[in-house]
């Protein structure tokens, strides 16, 4: 412009990266045009050109040359839409009636305080505008992992900076108990929310989530990224145990064994992240009993009794298995009964009343395999678990014949005969 350079207005501007060139010129062509109408009462034959680059803005007023009676005499005669023809001349001897005459308004048309107040007005709404692009960027990002600077630790929160500076909340409360971090630390964490508070977004984060536990998962584990493998249901206490139900509908794919990754390659990752926090990962199924038994791995449970109405489990164990059942701190159950959605009571069994089992694999010589692996199917590991149903539970529940269920409980039940005599 003529006489004000608005270049220390832009310079603050030049940094800003969530805000696209053309929105950024709309604004500031919005908030001259608002001073226009403060001055004019109109803006409609005002040009305004934006350059941002040089600093400045160019305005224009446009008016039609009109007799010299007209300009005198008439009411529609609008000085901020017409110009006389003597005065038109002044300006240049060429002009005649009808010819659009284009001025050059400078800042001093306006004087210091509406300068000043337009300045103030064009950095206000650029960073509303700037603010409203972070919620809605990141309200688009809840549940996705992201990875940030650790600016400033304070005692209840953790203030993290993002790779275009904007900035991220971690609570205490959000963090695994073991983190200690410090200032320049790279952490990972997932988008739990986004609110507007005071016309600023707040974005918080969380490492204790199930979220970041899956999305790591999504990350480390590629058939699950591609939807080979599905994460049913993820249970943690932060820093101490999780659980994670897994499922393919590829029989190729062993879900587990694909996500523990060979020699444990694909979950040390995951635990060293979270602090070497303990993963259990078990094969999901729509069986309560056998979900509740790998879910209490790695104890070995003798039998279970279920009350799916009230959703309680009786689960009996040997006596040194009670402590794997339970683990340390009452973790283990705690986080079984959560994958589950049963209330699990542990029980002892007295040792008199424990029988000697034995597991179905033991029997493969004389059972095929493929009854073996039906009847683990629905729960049955031991010769025992077998025995404790009858030939009709047994057909109903496996896919097998009668006439070789039948010869499978001999089998099993010879093996017991055979240890009483």
């Amino acid at each position: 412009m003529h006489s004000v350079n608005l270049i220390e207005s832009f310079s603050e501007f030049k940094d800003i990266k969530n805000i696209d060139r053309v929105t950024l010129m709309s604004i500031i062509e919005e908030v001259f045009r608002s001073m226009l109408i403060k001055k004019f009462g109109t803006d409609k034959n005002f040009d305004i050109i934006v350059n941002p680059d040089k600093g400045d803005v160019e305005m224009y007023k446009n008016r039609t040359v009109v007799e010299d009676d007209f300009a005198e005499d008439s009411f529609e005669y609008d000085e901020n839409r017409h110009i006389s023809l003597s005065d038109a001349k002044k300006i240049d001897e060429d002009f005649n009636l009808g010819d659009e005459v284009t001025e050059a308004v400078t800042m001093e048309d306006f004087g210091r305080r509406s300068v000043l107040s337009l300045r103030q007005n064009l950095v206000q709404k650029v960073l509303e505008l700037e603010k409203t692009e972070i919620y809605n960027k990141y309200k688009e990002r809840v549940g996705e992992i992201i990875t940030a600077e650790v600016y400033q630790v304070w005692k209840k929160e953790i203030l993290l900076l993002d790779d275009e500076s904007n900035e991220l909340i971690l609570p205490r409360t959000e963090q695994i108990p073991t983190d200690f971090f410090k200032k320049g630390d790279t952490v990972k964490a997932v988008v739990l929310k986004v609110e507007m508070k005071n016309a600023t977004p707040v974005i918080m984060l969380s490492r204790t989530s199930p979220v970041v536990l899956e999305r790591l998962f999504e990350t480390e584990v590629p058939e699950i990224a591609d939807g080979l493998i599905t994460i049913k249901k993820i249970v943690r206490e932060p820093g101490e145990r999780a659980k994670v139900a897994v499922e393919s509908y590829d029989e190729r794919i062993d879900p587990v064994g694909a996500c523990v990754g060979m020699k444990g390659s694909r979950i040390h990752g995951i635990v060293r992240e979270l602090k070497n926090e303990n993963i259990d990962v078990i094969n999901f199924t729509a069986n309560p009993q056998l979900l509740i038994q790998r879910a209490l791995s790695p104890a070995k449970i003798t039998s279970i009794k279920l009350d799916e109405e009230t959703h309680h489990a009786h689960v009996y164990l040997k006596p040194d298995q009670i402590s794997l059942a339970i683990g340390k701190g009452g973790f283990n159950i705690k986080l079984a009964g959560k994958l589950t959605g049963f209330e699990i009571d542990v029980f002892r069994e007295a040792e008199e009343e424990v029988e000697e089992d034995v597991d179905l694999e033991e029997f493969s010589d004389e059972i095929e395999s493929n009854v073996i692996d039906e009847l683990k199917s629905i729960g049955c590991d031991t010769a025992k678990d077998v025995l404790k149903l009858t030939t009709e539970e047994l057909v109903r529940r496996t896919k097998l014949e009668e006439s070789v269920v039948e010869s499978a409980r001999r089998v099993l039940a010879s093996e017991f005969e055979e240890e009483k005599n």
